[in-house]
């Protein structure tokens, strides 16, 4: 029974992480609908938009840090997984958004695909392992 209560305790940490890179990834993706008019690109640049996300996933950690100061996943394992993990399942989440949008008739953005949602949420979670301890 002990071990099945760990297990538990493991997904429920688990499901932390990824709820607060959701939060976070959905939270940016409001604040760029409200103000992307000003900054569109004539022609935009998908590199300059990789580095943008993965500077707004640092950031993103760096806060996510002030507020939750300890990781939620405790195992070291579990935490190195997290890194991995965590980032893949963000940018399959971002890619249900955009269809949602998509279905919607609303506008994507480049975070409603998989590889800038997964970029974004993989240096948010390597800045949250680099900053917090279990």
């Amino acid at each position: 029974m002990e071990i099945v209560a760990e297990l538990v305790i493991f997904l429920l940490q688990c499901l932390a992480e990824f709820l607060l890179q959701i939060i976070f990834e959905a939270l940016v993706e409001l604040g760029l609908h409200a103000a992307r008019e000003p900054f569109r690109l004539p022609t935009p640049n998908p590199w300059f938009a990789g580095i943008g996300y993965l500077v707004l996933g640092a950031v993103g950690g760096a806060i996510s840090v002030l507020i939750f100061p300890s990781a939620f996943i405790t195992s070291d394992i579990g935490r190195i997984a997290n890194v991995f993990a965590t980032p893949i399942l963000a940018g399959l989440t971002m890619v249900a958004f955009g269809a949602w949008r998509q279905r919607r008739g609303e506008e994507m953005l480049r975070i409603d695909r998989f590889f800038y949602g997964f970029i974004f949420a993989l240096a948010m979670a390597l800045v949250r392992f680099s900053l917090t301890h279990g």
